[in-house]
């Protein structure tokens, strides 16, 4: 056999090798192939979009994951015809040849360079034709010699001359990287792989844009292989969910008896929905309960305006929450038709996956301190993005956190971005391993006021007529002891004063009930105020609008014992009520910085007895101060625009 047969023979087993490990890490590699909506499933699932064909755009060191998106594609629709352009020369044949047996039609040819043909213009008349005769045509916007991930003139020639869309791939796979001028990476067997296409780029753009789109899915798809690994903790947290799951369904029947679910919806707790998924772009924002549901209102509007295509699919935690978005609903006009209501499954891996798996979210928001390992971990490893709104870490947690630091998962290096509330804020998230945090102020600063029955408001009015009306607004545990007492005190030169006790869990109504005498009538069981009645306890859900619309001045909860935090003291702000908090109110500590001194700091039942006499004294002074809070509040801008810009790249 002479030196010419030898070569041929040693090709061809060459060749048959790079076939069998190609095929072999192809097969065994757990694939995510996901995207824009509005990219490869509808144009592989609608004939008359597939015969308009398109391009498609990936960097040349992925060029051996692509065979994954074409047998992907061929999967979806057999007959699909796939193109690529290769090199005119031995190394672009071996790999046409490689890539025959994935059913992949290859034209040789690349840009000509100082003066020497390389086959472009030929290539570029077959591209032409072959995008004109509905197929998927694949090139390599850099290759075949570089420079690395810049787009060569070719590309954007064929755009103009097609007029034909180009989707951008991200791809990232477990393997090695050669040390070749486009950092080749090579695909290891029974590893993991990510192809993440793009929404489809019309021309006019630039080789730039171009460029810009492949590596932001390039730097997602990477992301999402090195941050999907499950550690120790992942799978103990999985493990725990697993282990809890009877105990989780016998807690929502317990939280139903109570009135915290509602029957027809206790599946959607388990990631079951009767609701189909509607066809193009959703993105998640979660909203724990009544103050994060408010604050996203405005921000939902803005991004609905900007992307008038999109579906919004919001979860709350609680039923106070869903009735928020169902009122906002019914007076968003045509926008209620892309809003999709949702309570959020329990963090368990099942739950998760099948919400997951009917939704397919383009992003998830969170907002404020919302963090759900499981969650967070089942969108990273679904190449999904995770942002954080008006995200807050009080001292107390950022302490928590540290201390788990070493054992904790890398939740926190999963998230894409954090736009913190306040610096204080920020500078925790950060030390906390946050890749990317800024800092736009807190939303719920902006959030509109709460929302009232007009006929209910003045219906209650007419019945407590002008006696002076004192809130003690989302009390917990230990402090309407408290306040009963403040209030006794208070009476003293206020004879007809009211107190409404409104607690954070209405649950505990009964137990309330007890610490007075006589006892108080409860807003729950239809009771109201009469002229006797020195108390009113308020214990329904969703109605704090109404109570602080009520009161002449009003204490936030939560603040009087150590153990408290704060609430949120922008919603009665917004309704010029005259506000005092304990002084245990940490939590919300850059929001009370911000208001200053219009909201009056008290230390215990005595302080509380005197500034309610002398609120209702001197009624003209405090209201003047009520409003100067407003005002410290007032921003010209609702929703900051450099935020949204930080959603939209979040979902490019």
């Amino acid at each position: 056999m002479n030196r010419i047969s030898l070569k041929r023979a040693a090709g061809r087993s060459l060749l048959v090798l790079a076939r069998f490990y190609v095929d072999l890490t192809i097969r065994t590699t757990r694939w995510t192939i996901t995207g824009a909506p509005e990219s490869f499933p509808s144009l592989l699932q609608t004939s008359e979009r597939l015969a308009d064909g398109c391009i498609t755009a990936a960097w040349h060191r992925t060029l051996l994951m692509l065979p994954a998106m074409c047998r992907w594609a061929h999967h979806q629709k057999p007959d699909l015809p796939i193109t690529v352009m290769i090199s005119r020369n031995r190394d672009g044949r071996f790999i046409s040849d490689l890539i025959a047996p994935w059913n992949i039609a290859s034209i040789e040819g690349s840009s000509d360079r100082n003066g020497k043909n390389k086959g472009g213009s030929r290539a570029l008349r077959e591209a032409c034709t072959a995008l004109k005769n509905g197929a998927i045509f694949m090139i390599t916007p850099d290759g075949p010699r570089g420079p690395a991930e810049t787009v060569q003139a070719g590309t954007e020639t064929l755009m103009r001359l097609t007029g034909k869309p180009l989707v951008p791939i991200g791809a990232a796979c477990t393997g090695f990287t050669l040390p070749s001028w486009d950092r080749l990476r090579v695909p290891l067997p029974f590893g993991r792989g990510y192809l993440l296409y793009g929404a489809p780029c019309t021309y006019p753009m630039t080789g730039d844009e171009i460029a810009a789109k492949l590596k932001t899915l390039s730097a997602r798809a990477e992301s999402s292989l090195a941050l999907g690994r499950a550690t120790l903790a992942d799978r103990l947290w999985k493990a725990l969910g697993t282990a809890l799951l009877p105990a989780l369904r016998a807690m929502s029947l317990i939280r139903l008896r109570r009135g915290k679910e509602r029957l027809d919806r206790l599946p959607e707790r388990r990631g079951r929905t009767g609701l189909a998924r509607p066809q193009g772009t959703i993105l998640w924002l979660h909203a724990a309960s009544v103050g994060e549901t408010h604050s996203i209102l405005p921000l939902i509007a803005a991004l609905a305006e900007r992307h008038p295509t999109h579906y919004f699919l919001i979860t709350t935690a609680t039923t106070s929450g869903a009735d928020i978005i169902a009122a906002y609903q019914r007076q968003a006009g045509p926008l209620a038709s892309r809003l999709i209501h949702q309570f959020i499954p329990y963090d368990v891996p099942l739950w998760t996956k099948r919400f997951l798996d009917h939704w397919r979210p383009s992003a998830l928001l969170l907002t404020d301190s919302e963090l759900w390992p499981g969650i967070i971990l089942a969108c990273t490893r679904r190449a999904i993005p995770v942002g954080v709104l008006n995200g807050r870490l009080s001292a107390r947690s950022w302490q928590r956190w540290q201390k788990m630091k070493r054992f904790a998962p890398p939740l926190f290096k999963r998230l894409a971005f954090v736009a913190a509330r306040g610096a204080e804020d920020a500078r925790h998230f950060a030390a906390l391993g946050v890749r990317d945090v800024v800092c736009f102020g807190d939303l719920k600063q902006n959030a509109p006021p709460p929302s009232v029955d007009q006929g209910e408001l003045a219906a209650l009015r007419a019945q407590i007529g002008n006696r002076p009306v004192f809130l003690a607004a989302s009390t917990h545990e230990g402090e309407d002891e408290i306040v009963l007492r403040a209030a006794a005190l208070a009476r003293r030169t206020l004879p007809d004063l009211l107190t409404i006790i409104a607690p954070r869990h209405p649950v505990r109504a009964e137990q309330i009930a007890t610490l007075a005498t006589p006892s108080p009538p409860r807003r729950s069981l239809g009771q109201k105020p009469s002229d006797a009645d020195p108390v009113w306890i308020a214990d329904t859900l969703g109605e704090l609008g109404l109570f602080y619309r009520l009161a002449d001045c009003a204490l936030i909860g939560n603040s009087l014992l150590p153990s408290g935090g704060g609430h949120n003291p922008f919603e009665p702000v917004r309704l010029d009520v005259v506000l005092a908090t304990g002084p245990y109110h940490g939590n919300f500590r850059p929001a009370f910085e911000k208001l200053g001194g219009f909201v009056t700091a008290i230390k215990g039942e005595q302080d509380l007895a005197e500034w309610i006499g002398a609120v209702v004294d001197n009624p003209t002074t405090w209201q003047a101060k009520a409003r100067q809070a407003q005002a410290a509040i007032a921003s010209q801008e609702a929703v900051p625009a450099a935020l949204l810009d930080r959603i939209d790249a979040l979902c490019a």
